[in-house]
Formats: structure tokens, sequence, C-alpha cells
């Protein structure tokens, strides 16, 4: 029977409780050292250095470093073409309801401010490929996009052993009107999308989720002459669960698996009310797991998970707040009712029939978010994700008469006589 580790949150101090927040040190001195000559090279060879690095790393020799998904037909079993329809329509319109309206005020008499939206003209979208095809990752990132309407969207993901990219892919990318793909993976292909090549396009933002090294170059990326910025910062993939005595212990079981087969570094915890089967659970992830093709990446992602046993569901809301999870599944009787203690989440599942899988799929909301405790600054990615804000302003005569002399006494009290005066020579002509 698998056996996770125990807390009682009435026997801990406020020190023990804080430490277990905290998530697995990373050594990103070490990670940096290995990703800044790789940023380097692609800066300096462009599509040469993809060329290599694809070969170095993944064994795969490319024959162009990009291509147009329009161009390649596509066979798909009609059950798979229903499910990505489906998820794809659902992403949409939860996204597509995001969508903001100017906002226009005036602050004052003759004095006009307003907000309007634009979109990020350049957008990068990392979809990692690796030990597993993510389809739903591509829609997560290029869903919004294509509602912002972004000019130029450039999707990047490592290529199968032959070159090639898999059909569920360049379905995806045809939906949502892609019109280059990058075949690289890794630092290389951020760096590709950050500095821009002979093919491919400098973008001004790159999105997605990736292993340590894409996390490392997007970071040193963000702060470096490409002038680009990123979605958030990202750490390995995690889950909190709140469950009480009616939750179904099968149920918890699946939740905590299905968050720790991502790998070996998945964070995984139970926060649970002492009325809550622990000995049942137990049962039911050692029977589960034993059937898991990636048992092998969640014993050792639960080798490092732990339960903690509060003795009310405000001790659970406060510790989840603290941790600030990625996925906070809440398990508990009338779930919805808690709504306003939830304060630090990437996103929440509410009730016993509410799997984080369908978060991460189909339901419509975005599986791109905060990891690492990043929850208590970072939101998801959302359409907003990929606009940008521009203020503007009109004053008529009235206006400038009324806060003309506002700013005059603003700007000479901080020695900007040049400021005062563009506001004094106006205010003149109209007397």
């Amino acid at each position: 029977m698998w056996t996770m580790k125990t807390y009682h949150y009435n026997q801990l101090t406020a020190s023990d409780i804080l430490a277990l927040t905290k998530r697995p040190k990373l050594d990103f001195n070490s990670i940096f050292g290995t990703v800044e000559p790789i940023l380097k090279q692609v800066e300096e060879y462009g599509d040469a250095a993809i060329v290599e690095l694809t070969r170095q790393f993944d064994g795969v020799d490319l024959d162009t470093v990009t291509i147009d998904p329009n161009n390649f037909p596509v066979a798909l079993d009609v059950e798979v073409i229903k499910a990505i329809d489906t998820a794809f329509d659902n992403i949409y319109t939860f996204h597509e309801a995001q969508k903001q309206p100017s906002l226009e005020v005036e602050t004052m008499p003759g004095v006009v401010c307003k907000r309007v939206n634009r979109p990020i003209r350049k957008i990068g979208l990392y979809v990692p490929g690796g030990t597993a095809v993510l389809p739903s990752t591509a829609m997560m990132l290029a869903i919004p996009a294509m509602i912002a309407g972004c000019d130029e969207i450039v999707m990047a993901t490592p290529p199968k052993k032959d070159g090639s990219i898999s059909d569920e892919i360049l379905y995806i990318a045809q939906k949502a009107g892609i019109k280059t793909i990058l075949l690289a993976g890794g630092a290389q292909a951020v760096a590709a999308l950050a500095y821009g090549t002979e093919s491919v396009p400098k973008v001004d933002k790159i999105f997605g989720p990736g292993n340590q090294y894409v996390t490392a170059a997007k970071m040193i990326l963000q702060n470096s002459e490409a002038l680009i910025s990123i979605d958030m910062p990202a750490g390995p993939s995690e889950v909190l669960v709140i469950a009480d005595g009616n939750a179904k212990p099968a149920y918890v079981a699946a939740d905590l698996l299905s968050q720790a087969e991502h790998g070996a570094d998945s964070q995984v915890v139970l926060v649970v009310t002492s009325d809550f089967d622990l000995e049942q659970l137990e049962q039911e992830l050692s029977e589960q797991l034993a059937k898991l093709p990636r048992a092998e990446f969640a014993k050792k992602a639960l080798d490092h998970s732990f339960t903690l046993i509060v003795n009310t569901l405000g001790d659970a809301f406060w510790f989840s707040n603290e941790y600030a999870p990625e996925h906070l599944i809440v398990n508990i009787e009338n779930a919805e009712n808690y709504v306003e203690q939830i304060i630090n989440a990437g996103s929440v599942f509410f009730g016993q029939f509410t799997p984080e899988s369908v978060g991460d799929y189909a339901s419509g909301t975005n599986h791109t978010l905060p990891t690492y405790g990043y929850a208590k600054m970072y939101s998801g990615v959302n359409l907003a994700s990929f606009m940008k804000s521009v203020t503007m302003q009109t004053l008529t005569e009235e206006g400038i008469r009324n806060i003309g002399p506002t700013v005059e006494t603003l700007a000479e009290l901080e020695g900007l006589q040049a400021h005062k005066n563009a506001v004094s020579i106006r205010l003149k002509d109209l007397k």
C-alpha cells in the first residue's frame, strides 16, 4: 500500500507550516550556465545553429528550420478530430468572452481620458514535445492569440525523429491560422523566437511551458537586448487538493496521480479534514498507480508529496493561499461557497465531478498557469496576455483652462520649467 508523508496542522509550528509551502530549490546558476552559450550560438549563427543544436540534442537532421502548416495534409481519426474540435470550440468561447471594450472617462469638464486595447503584434508560442504530443497546449496558446488579432504567430515545437510534426499539431495550427512552425524545441527554439533568424521571425512576446532549460532561456532573454517579454516564469507542474469526509478517496487518488504522472518533479499536495478516509485513499493510490503506463514518474513525484490534516476548512484555505498552487481542487461539500476564501491559485476546480483534467484539455479555461508559488502575483494565460492597452487623452479649451493651473503648479514644484511652459503658452493664448 502506498503511504504519503502525513503532517497534523495543529502539531506544527508556524515556521514548520511555511516550510511545507516551499518548493524544491532550483539550481538556476547551473542551468543558466548551460543555457547562455546556446542562446549566444543562435543569436550569432541563426538557422545554422538551430540545425546543429537540433541534431545535437534531439538527434534530428532538419532539411528546413520552419514550415507552413497549411502546406501539409493531415490524416487523423474521426474521434480525434471530434475531440480537438470540441476542445477548440470551448476554449474559443471562453476566451472570446474575455474581450474588453475601450474605456472613456471625462475626469473633469473638458478633459477626456481613454484606454484602448491593442494586440501584441508578434507572438511566439512554445509547444513542448519530448515524451508526448501536446495538442492541448497548442490550443491553449494559439486560440487566444488568434482571438486577440496578433499579426504574426510563430509556433515552435520539437520535431519527431524524421523531422516532421504530428498531424494533431498541424491540424490545430491550420484551424488557428498559423503560417509558421519552427521545427525546434529547448532553449534554442526560445532563442530563435527572441532574436529571429533567417527563417524565423523575431517576436515580441513568448508563451508556453517547458522544462527547466526552456524556462531559464525565457527568463534570461526577457532581461536582455532581445527586447522580448514572456508569459510568466514557471517551474514543475503542481496540484493541491482540499478534501473533506464527503470526498470519495478514489476520486482524490485519481486527481493526485493525474498530476504526479507529469514527471518526477511534479508537486502533489493533499490537505484534508480529519474525517477524510486516508486509509482508503492509500489503497486507491496503490491500485490506480499499478495500472498507469507512467507509473515510474508518478511514484517519484509521490515520494516528495505529503498530506496535511487540518482541523478546519479555514486552516485548509489559509495553507492553500500560502502555497499558491498552480491547480487547486476543492473536493468538499458545498465547494463553491468557499470562492471568496481563495486568493492565490492558478486555476480552481470545484466539487467532486470537476477533475483538473477538464481544465487541462477542454472545459475552456487556459491550462498555461503560474507554478512554483508565482500564483501569488501572476495570472494564468488569458486573452489579456496577448493584448496591451494604450491610454489617450483629449482636452478642449475648457479642459486646458480647468487643469492647466494644476499642471503648472506641480511642474514648478518638480523643477521642470518646460513642462510648465507647455501649459502656460496655451493658457496665455486663450486669455
